[in-house]
Protein backbone atom coordinates (compact mmCIF):
# COMPACT_ATOMS: atom_id res chain seq x y z
CA UNK A 1 0.00 0.00 0.00
CA UNK A 2 2.24 2.99 -1.21
CA UNK A 3 -0.30 5.32 0.60
CA UNK A 4 1.81 4.75 3.61
CA UNK A 5 4.90 5.99 1.95
CA UNK A 6 6.01 9.22 3.84
CA UNK A 7 3.61 8.61 6.96
CA UNK A 8 5.12 7.98 10.23
CA UNK A 9 3.02 5.72 13.12
CA UNK A 10 3.47 5.27 16.59
CA UNK A 11 2.91 2.09 17.80
CA UNK A 12 2.73 1.30 21.70
CA UNK A 13 4.05 -2.38 22.82
CA UNK A 14 5.69 -3.38 19.38
CA UNK A 15 8.73 -5.80 20.10
CA UNK A 16 5.95 -8.92 20.24
CA UNK A 17 3.29 -10.87 19.31
CA UNK A 18 0.64 -8.42 17.89
CA UNK A 19 2.83 -5.25 18.27
CA UNK A 20 5.59 -6.86 16.34
CA UNK A 21 3.34 -7.82 13.23
CA UNK A 22 1.80 -4.54 13.22
CA UNK A 23 5.39 -2.75 13.06
CA UNK A 24 6.64 -5.22 10.13
CA UNK A 25 3.47 -4.98 8.17
CA UNK A 26 3.87 -1.03 8.42
CA UNK A 27 6.89 -1.09 7.24
CA UNK A 28 6.56 -3.70 4.64
CA UNK A 29 3.66 -1.27 3.16
CA UNK A 30 6.27 1.52 3.31
CA UNK A 31 5.44 4.17 6.69
CA UNK A 32 8.20 5.09 9.12
CA UNK A 33 7.53 3.68 12.72
CA UNK A 34 8.12 4.57 15.87
CA UNK A 35 7.77 1.88 18.42
CA UNK A 36 7.65 1.25 22.31
CA UNK A 37 8.50 -1.25 25.03
CA UNK A 38 8.67 -1.95 28.35
CA UNK A 39 11.41 -4.43 29.05
CA UNK A 40 12.70 -6.84 26.60
CA UNK A 41 15.37 -4.59 24.90
CA UNK A 42 16.41 -7.60 22.71
CA UNK A 43 13.35 -8.59 21.32
CA UNK A 44 12.81 -4.71 19.90
CA UNK A 45 15.84 -4.56 18.81
CA UNK A 46 15.12 -7.23 16.83
CA UNK A 47 12.12 -6.14 15.71
CA UNK A 48 13.79 -2.94 14.44
CA UNK A 49 16.19 -4.90 12.54
CA UNK A 50 13.67 -6.43 10.65
CA UNK A 51 11.98 -3.18 9.47
CA UNK A 52 14.78 -1.24 8.66
CA UNK A 53 14.79 -4.10 5.89
CA UNK A 54 12.12 -2.03 3.96
CA UNK A 55 14.43 0.53 3.45
CA UNK A 56 11.93 2.63 6.17
CA UNK A 57 12.94 4.79 9.00
CA UNK A 58 12.53 2.53 12.26
CA UNK A 59 13.00 3.49 15.96
CA UNK A 60 12.30 1.58 19.06
CA UNK A 61 12.35 3.31 22.72
CA UNK A 62 11.64 1.93 26.74
CA UNK A 63 8.88 3.91 27.40
CA UNK A 64 6.73 3.12 30.45
CA UNK A 65 3.05 3.45 29.08
CA UNK A 66 1.79 4.29 32.35
CA UNK A 67 3.64 7.62 32.88
CA UNK A 68 2.01 10.58 30.37
CA UNK A 69 5.33 12.51 30.69
CA UNK A 70 7.24 9.63 29.30
CA UNK A 71 4.51 8.99 26.55
CA UNK A 72 4.50 12.88 26.12
CA UNK A 73 7.90 12.96 25.79
CA UNK A 74 8.59 9.97 23.60
CA UNK A 75 6.15 10.98 20.88
CA UNK A 76 7.55 14.65 20.86
CA UNK A 77 10.74 13.20 20.14
CA UNK A 78 9.26 11.03 17.32
CA UNK A 79 7.76 14.35 15.76
CA UNK A 80 11.12 16.08 15.89
CA UNK A 81 13.26 13.07 14.59
CA UNK A 82 10.08 11.81 12.06
CA UNK A 83 8.87 15.27 10.76
CA UNK A 84 5.25 14.17 11.64
CA UNK A 85 3.07 11.53 13.71
CA UNK A 86 0.12 10.25 10.99
CA UNK A 87 -0.91 7.61 12.41
CA UNK A 88 -1.51 6.01 16.66
CA UNK A 89 -1.76 2.15 17.20
CA UNK A 90 -2.35 1.77 20.79
CA UNK A 91 -1.20 -1.91 21.17
CA UNK A 92 0.80 -2.34 24.97
CA UNK A 93 -1.40 -4.10 27.34
CA UNK A 94 -0.96 -6.89 30.23
CA UNK A 95 -3.51 -9.69 31.81
CA UNK A 96 -3.50 -10.61 35.31
CA UNK A 97 -6.10 -12.95 35.65
CA UNK A 98 -7.98 -13.70 38.69
CA UNK A 99 -11.29 -14.50 40.26
CA UNK A 100 -12.47 -11.29 41.76
CA UNK A 101 -11.99 -12.80 45.17
CA UNK A 102 -8.79 -13.45 44.96
CA UNK A 103 -7.60 -9.77 42.63
CA UNK A 104 -5.64 -7.51 44.69
CA UNK A 105 -5.72 -3.71 44.53
CA UNK A 106 -2.04 -4.30 42.46
CA UNK A 107 -3.63 -6.89 40.13
CA UNK A 108 -6.68 -4.60 38.93
CA UNK A 109 -4.37 -1.21 38.82
CA UNK A 110 -1.92 -2.70 37.10
CA UNK A 111 -4.03 -3.60 34.37
CA UNK A 112 -6.26 -0.41 34.51
CA UNK A 113 -3.07 1.74 34.34
CA UNK A 114 -1.84 -0.20 31.22
CA UNK A 115 -4.57 -1.01 29.19
CA UNK A 116 -6.47 1.94 29.66
CA UNK A 117 -4.35 4.76 31.23
CA UNK A 118 -1.89 3.66 29.19
CA UNK A 119 -4.19 4.05 25.98
CA UNK A 120 -5.28 7.99 27.01
CA UNK A 121 -1.40 9.02 27.56
CA UNK A 122 -1.20 8.33 23.79
CA UNK A 123 -3.69 9.40 22.46
CA UNK A 124 -3.70 12.73 24.50
CA UNK A 125 -0.10 13.21 23.72
CA UNK A 126 -1.00 12.34 19.40
CA UNK A 127 -4.49 14.39 19.07
CA UNK A 128 -3.67 18.21 19.49
CA UNK A 129 -1.36 17.52 16.46
CA UNK A 130 -3.64 15.34 14.79
CA UNK A 131 -5.96 17.72 15.01
CA UNK A 132 -4.03 21.09 13.92
CA UNK A 133 -3.12 18.85 10.95
CA UNK A 134 -6.81 18.35 10.40
CA UNK A 135 -5.90 14.47 9.38
CA UNK A 136 -4.66 11.59 11.87
CA UNK A 137 -5.68 7.67 12.26
CA UNK A 138 -6.19 6.12 15.73
CA UNK A 139 -6.56 2.54 16.61
CA UNK A 140 -6.95 0.76 19.57
CA UNK A 141 -6.31 -2.87 19.97
CA UNK A 142 -9.37 -4.06 22.08
CA UNK A 143 -10.39 -7.57 23.10
CA UNK A 144 -13.34 -9.97 22.47
CA UNK A 145 -13.32 -9.67 26.12
CA UNK A 146 -14.38 -6.15 26.15
CA UNK A 147 -17.11 -7.07 24.75
CA UNK A 148 -18.81 -10.17 25.84
CA UNK A 149 -16.41 -10.09 29.36
CA UNK A 150 -14.73 -13.62 30.36
CA UNK A 151 -14.87 -15.00 34.09
CA UNK A 152 -11.40 -14.46 35.57
CA UNK A 153 -10.89 -11.09 33.79
CA UNK A 154 -12.88 -8.58 35.76
CA UNK A 155 -9.97 -6.23 35.09
CA UNK A 156 -8.55 -6.81 31.38
CA UNK A 157 -12.49 -6.80 30.63
CA UNK A 158 -13.13 -3.56 32.31
CA UNK A 159 -9.96 -1.75 30.67
CA UNK A 160 -10.81 -3.37 27.23
CA UNK A 161 -14.85 -2.37 27.68
CA UNK A 162 -13.56 1.09 28.69
CA UNK A 163 -11.33 1.01 25.35
CA UNK A 164 -14.58 0.15 23.48
CA UNK A 165 -16.58 3.00 24.63
CA UNK A 166 -13.24 5.35 24.61
CA UNK A 167 -13.16 4.78 21.03
CA UNK A 168 -16.62 5.57 20.22
CA UNK A 169 -16.44 8.92 22.38
CA UNK A 170 -13.43 10.13 20.53
CA UNK A 171 -14.67 9.25 17.63
CA UNK A 172 -17.74 11.61 17.45
CA UNK A 173 -15.53 13.91 19.35
CA UNK A 174 -12.63 14.44 16.59
CA UNK A 175 -13.90 13.22 13.12
CA UNK A 176 -14.87 16.85 11.99
CA UNK A 177 -10.86 17.35 12.12
CA UNK A 178 -10.34 14.84 9.60
CA UNK A 179 -9.56 11.88 12.35
CA UNK A 180 -10.66 8.81 12.39
CA UNK A 181 -10.91 6.36 15.45
CA UNK A 182 -11.50 2.81 15.51
CA UNK A 183 -10.47 -0.25 17.88
CA UNK A 184 -9.97 -4.21 16.62
CA UNK A 185 -10.76 -6.63 19.33
CA UNK A 186 -8.92 -9.74 19.01
CA UNK A 187 -10.16 -12.61 20.32
CA UNK A 188 -7.67 -16.04 20.77
CA UNK A 189 -4.44 -15.54 19.11
CA UNK A 190 -1.75 -17.25 18.26
CA UNK A 191 0.79 -15.60 20.65
CA UNK A 192 3.62 -17.11 23.24
CA UNK A 193 0.64 -16.36 25.65
CA UNK A 194 -2.11 -18.72 24.21
CA UNK A 195 0.48 -21.39 23.09
CA UNK A 196 1.99 -22.16 26.50
CA UNK A 197 -2.07 -23.27 27.47
CA UNK A 198 -2.21 -27.24 28.10
CA UNK A 199 -2.97 -29.12 24.96
CA UNK A 200 -6.16 -29.83 26.64
CA UNK A 201 -7.18 -26.45 27.48
CA UNK A 202 -6.26 -25.44 24.01
CA UNK A 203 -8.34 -27.86 22.21
CA UNK A 204 -11.12 -26.56 24.20
CA UNK A 205 -10.69 -22.87 23.28
CA UNK A 206 -10.32 -24.02 19.50
CA UNK A 207 -13.37 -25.69 19.93
CA UNK A 208 -15.43 -22.98 21.32
CA UNK A 209 -14.18 -20.79 18.02
CA UNK A 210 -16.44 -20.92 14.71
CA UNK A 211 -13.99 -21.49 12.32
CA UNK A 212 -12.51 -23.63 14.64
CA UNK A 213 -8.87 -22.46 14.67
CA UNK A 214 -6.83 -19.79 16.36
CA UNK A 215 -6.32 -16.85 15.19
CA UNK A 216 -2.71 -15.56 13.90
CA UNK A 217 -1.08 -12.38 14.33
CA UNK A 218 -1.36 -11.64 10.73
CA UNK A 219 -5.08 -11.76 11.05
CA UNK A 220 -5.01 -8.79 13.65
CA UNK A 221 -2.41 -7.02 11.06
CA UNK A 222 -4.54 -6.96 8.19
CA UNK A 223 -7.64 -5.54 9.86
CA UNK A 224 -5.52 -2.79 11.45
CA UNK A 225 -4.00 -1.59 8.07
CA UNK A 226 -7.37 -2.05 6.65
CA UNK A 227 -9.02 0.49 9.12
CA UNK A 228 -5.99 2.93 8.84
CA UNK A 229 -6.07 2.89 5.03
CA UNK A 230 -7.76 5.03 2.34
CA UNK A 231 -10.66 2.04 1.83
CA UNK A 232 -11.80 2.66 5.15
CA UNK A 233 -11.82 6.40 5.14
CA UNK A 234 -15.77 6.34 5.60
CA UNK A 235 -15.31 4.29 8.88
CA UNK A 236 -15.01 5.45 12.64
CA UNK A 237 -16.32 4.69 15.73
CA UNK A 238 -16.37 0.86 15.13
CA UNK A 239 -14.93 -2.08 16.93
CA UNK A 240 -13.75 -4.74 14.65
CA UNK A 241 -14.13 -8.08 16.11
CA UNK A 242 -11.08 -10.53 14.76
CA UNK A 243 -11.91 -13.61 16.51
CA UNK A 244 -13.24 -16.00 14.01
CA UNK A 245 -16.94 -15.66 15.28
CA UNK A 246 -16.10 -16.44 19.18
CA UNK A 247 -18.55 -13.08 20.03
CA UNK A 248 -21.11 -13.71 17.73
CA UNK A 249 -24.41 -12.62 19.53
Amino acid sequence: MSEFKGKTAIITGGSRGIGSALVLRLASAGANVAFSYLADNIEAEKVRKQAVAFGVKISAERVDVKSFESVKKWVEKVKNDFGSVDILINNAGIMQDKALMMMTQEDWNAVIDTNLNGMYHAARACIVGFMKQKSGNIVNISSVSGIIGLPGQTNYSASKGGMNAFTKALAKEVAGFGIRVNAVAPGYIDTEMITQLKKEKLDQVTERIPVKRLGSVEDVASAVLFLISDQAKYITGQIVQVDGGLALR
